[in-house]
C-alpha cells in the first residue's frame, strides 16, 4: 500500500495492483458447454513447468489465435461475459478513474489463534480471585444442556479464507505499467493473485 493526493488535495491510502495484460485463451457458448463464459490466462512461463493438461488444453488454441502463448501461470474463467473473443487481450485500459470494483482473494493465513485474537473475546478479569485466565474462552457449556452447542466459536484455524471486498473505487490507471491504484486495503499478503471485477 501506499498514498497518493488527489487534486483537490486531499490524501488517500491505495492498493498498487499489477494488473494484466489478461489474455482470453477460451470462450465458453451454452451450445456447447451449457452456459456463458470466458476463460483468460496471466503470466506466462515456461513450458516444461506446466501440466500435459495445461499444455494440451492451451496448446490447442495457440496455432489457431494470435496473441495465446503455450503456458500460463494462472487460468481463471468468468461467467456470463459476452462480445470478447479468444485471443483478444484486456489490459488496465479496461478501467478508468472513478469506477467502482468488487476485489476477492485469499486473505493472510495466521495459523492457529485463540479467542480473543480470532474472535474478538474479552478474556477474563485480571482480579476477582482469577490467575492465570487472562485469555481464556470462558464457559462453552450452559446450564440447560449437557452438551457445547453447535457453532460455539473457539480457538483454531484463523485466515487463509478467500475474501471479497465490494464497492472499491479506481484512483488511477497507470497504463504504461499495467498498474491499479485502488482505495483502501485488499485481501491477503504482497505477490496475492486477486480478481478485480469491474
Amino acid at each position: 500500500m501506499t498514498q497518493c493526493f488527489q487534486e483537490d488535495g486531499t490524501c488517500v491510502p491505495v492498493t498498487v495492483i499489477s494488473a494484466g495484460p489478461l489474455v482470453v485463451t477460451q470462450v465458453k457458448n451454452p451450445d456447447v458447454d451449457g452456459y456463458t463464459a470466458v476463460q483468460v490466462a496471466y503470466e506466462e512461463q515456461k513450458e516444461n513447468r506446466a501440466t500435459k493438461a495445461h499444455l494440451g488444453h492451451v496448446s490447442a488454441r495457440a496455432g489457431k489465435e494470435d496473441g495465446i502463448n503455450k503456458a500460463y501461470k494462472h487460468l481463471r474463467e468468468f461467467r456470463d461475459i459476452e462480445e470478447i473473443k479468444e485471443g483478444d487481450v484486456i489490459t488496465v485500459s479496461a478501467f478508468k478513474e472513478g469506477d467502482i470494483v468488487t476485489v476477492s482473494g485469499i486473505s493472510k493465513s495466521k495459523g492457529f489463534q485463540g479467542v480473543v485474537k480470532r474472535h474478538n473475546f474479552a478474556g477474563g478479569p485480571r482480579t476477582h480471585g482469577q490467575k492465570h485466565s487472562e485469555r481464556e474462552p470462558g464457559s462453552i457449556g450452559g446450564g440447560l444442556r449437557n452438551r457445547v452447542p453447535k457453532g460455539t466459536r473457539m480457538a483454531g484455524r484463523m485466515g487463509g479464507d478467500r475474501i471479497t471486498i465490494k464497492n472499491l473505487e479506481v484512483v488511477g490507471v497507470d497504463n504504461a505499467n499495467n498498474q491499479l491504484l485502488i482505495k483502501g486495503a485488499i485481501p491477503g499478503r504482497r505477490g496475492t493473485l486477486v480478481e478485480v471485477i469491474g
